[in-house]
């Protein structure tokens, strides 16, 4: 992998993980779990279609079809369980 293509995933990540906090309007303190989950997700993504040969929608070296498609699961999974609320037993 190239440092303009390494450097354009991260980007590409972090623009991701923005978009998802503009859309569904959160806190600012869930702006940074969003972009740490695109990351995450993303470059999760790329590995995996790497892995498997799949190439989808690829930038140069970059697999971004897969990767933005496990980015944006990864945003929605972890955003559902950023909700669920502990229950302390008594």
């Amino acid at each position: 992998m190239t440092l303009p293509a390494l450097l354009f995933g991260i980007l590409l990540a972090a623009f991701y993980g923005a978009l998802f906090h503009v859309w569904k309007g959160d806190a600012l303190k869930r702006l940074f779990l969003y972009l740490f989950l695109a990351e995450i997700g993303f470059w999760g993504g790329h590995v995996l279609a790497a892995f498997l040969h799949w190439n989808f929608a690829t930038i140069g070296p970059l697999n971004a079809g897969l990767a933005t498609l496990v980015c944006f699961l990864t945003l929605f999974v972890g955003r559902w369980l950023s909700q669920v609320e502990g229950r302390v037993a008594a």
